[in-house]
């Protein structure tokens, strides 16, 4: 988590996103422990009441969960994880082709020019 932060968003609004995508990238698998507050909070350089703020809203999104006296560790609900991943797809997709949509691009353009970057 080494990226300075964008002044577009708010800074724990990034950090949620970044650990999701450690998550979705399968570098944060189901039960691992996550860092203390504190020890995040020095590894990106915020408040520790930001990194609370974070934990907190990844444990209201079910991604997260608190073992009182353990810290925090990532859902063990595999079925969460998955939605999780299908979600984060769906957002960039959506992103991408509205992007290229706004650019002028048709639908057949957008494809075409997808299987020309896979091959």
């Amino acid at each position: 988590m080494d990226q300075p932060f964008n002044n577009t968003q708010p800074i724990y609004l990034q950090i949620i996103q970044r650990l999701c995508h450690q998550v979705v990238r399968g570098e944060l698998k189901a039960g691992d422990k996550l860092p203390s507050m504190r020890e995040l909070s020095l590894q990106v350089g915020v408040n520790p009441n930001t990194v609370q703020r974070v934990y907190t809203e990844l444990e209201r999104l079910d991604i997260t969960e608190t073992r009182r006296g353990l810290g925090t560790f990532v859902t063990g609900n595999e079925a969460r994880l998955r939605q999780l991943r299908e979600e984060m797809m769906s957002e960039q997709i959506n992103s991408f082709i509205k992007d290229m949509k706004g650019m002028g691009f048709t639908p057949a353009e957008i494809i075409e020019g997808i299987c020309k970057s896979l091959e």
